[in-house]
């Protein structure tokens, strides 16, 4: 048997999540305005061989409830029966929503949707169908931070969930090597202020197999600057030297959270793996984030703390499901330049941004197509084009 292929047979969550030679990344393929036109096997396929090219083999996906999940599984297993040395696997989300979520009536955090049972189903049904691929169950996609007003539920009923996932493990209704965890923001996890610390959050970090956290600094630059900004000191540096050290501060403002969520773990008695499920950059934004705001989103900021976040997180063996592969426009439908749109390392143009113009350059994706065109450069690979759109913050901070 091709040694690769036993690998990909024997790879198991413990095995990938910090493992280097394992890249991961948030995978959502639509391409239009809409998620009622799902992604085809066919254009997973292209994606799927994009993504392989760049070393990414883990994925994480959020919901069950749409066709693209399943295609994606299938994409998989055919590209894997072509090529026995391809390998894809999948950390598979189950979303979780309040009662009332997403209607015109009251939320209520406390009791769950009905359909979070579905969705569990689903997801159980699927990794007993795709063990080599789905590898990690997610349960609920920041399902407890309290400004996601609409949908957030309390930490005891994604407690519920994660229980009964362990249980079926132990009941061999589900495979044993999954890795059972739920994806949330640094706060969730008791990262931040002690409104978080509960007794049902504390059962919740003893129950998941690992903790997959998010950190976001550039959703942070327009109401939490302590980090955003020039420094008294830095203001003689040139313009590239001074967002250098911005975004430097950036990824240390990440890293912080990241601490925060080991610290309040260890606080409690419990010491297991702490992944980062969700961290990114967009490279647009008319809102708080743009020109008008705290001119964070650039394409050169996004590459930066790309680089800087893969490099703190591979020296340190931690996984980073960064966000996201490709733009998906139809996050913020009805505003064409809302950062949502704009998170991608690639363009609805099959263009690659700054941050991977080096991958073009090396030939990275030579031969590969996304939508039948081949990768090339945001701004025709002008870089003094690109750094047109770049701005420096405004704030000057105190030394």
């Amino acid at each position: 048997m091709n040694t690769r292929n036993l690998v990909s047979k024997e790879m198991t969550a413990e095995k990938l999540l910090g493992n280097t030679e394992y890249q991961a990344i948030c995978y959502g393929g639509y391409r239009t305005q809409t998620r009622e036109i799902q992604p085809t096997i066919t254009e997973i396929k292209e994606d799927l061989k994009i993504l392989s090219a760049m070393n990414i083999k883990v994925l994480r996906t959020y919901n069950v409830h749409y066709e693209e999940v399943i295609n994606l599984l299938k994409a998989i297993t055919e590209l894997k029966k072509a090529d026995e040395n391809f390998e894809m696997y999948v950390m598979l989300g189950a979303w979780i929503d309040c009662k009332n979520a997403w209607t015109n009536l009251q939320p209520i955090h406390n009791e769950e949707s009905e359909r979070n049972a579905i969705e569990i189903e689903q997801a159980v049904r699927l990794t007993n169908k795709y063990p080599e691929i789905i590898k990690i169950i997610a349960v609920g996609n920041e399902a407890m931070v309290k400004w996601a007003t609409s949908y957030y539920v309390t930490p005891n009923i994604i407690l519920k969930w994660v229980n009964h996932l362990q249980n079926l493990k132990k009941e061999n209704k589900l495979p044993k090597q999954v890795w059972i965890t739920s994806s949330d923001n640094f706060a969730s996890w008791g990262g931040h202020t002690a409104d978080y610390h509960v007794e049902d959050l504390n059962k919740l970090i003893k129950a998941v197999d690992y903790i997959s956290m998010h950190t976001y600094p550039m959703h942070d630059t327009h109401y939490h600057p302590v980090f955003w900004g020039i420094k008294e000191n830095e203001l003689q540096l040139s313009e590239k030297e001074k967002v250098d050290a911005t975004m430097i501060r950036a990824r240390n403002y990440a890293i912080n959270q990241y601490d925060s969520v080991v610290s309040y773990m260890k606080s409690i008695g419990v010491n297991k793996p702490v992944h980062i499920g969700e961290t990114g950059w967009a490279t647009k934004s008319n809102e708080h984030y743009g020109n008008d705001g705290s001119k964070a989103t650039d394409e050169y900021k996004s590459a930066l703390y790309y680089d800087l976040m893969r490099e703190w997180s591979n020296k340190n063996n931690i996984s980073c499901f960064y966000f996201e592969a490709f733009d998906e426009n139809w996050k913020d439908a009805a505003n064409p330049l809302g950062s949502e749109n704009h998170f991608g390392l690639i363009n609805l143009q099959s263009q690659a941004k700054y941050v991977l113009w080096k991958n073009v350059d090396s030939g990275t994706f030579k031969g590969l197509t996304r939508d039948g065109k081949p990768i090339t450069k945001t701004y025709n690979g002008d870089e003094k084009a690109l750094w047109f759109d770049v701005k420096t913050p405004n704030s000057i901070l105190k030394n």
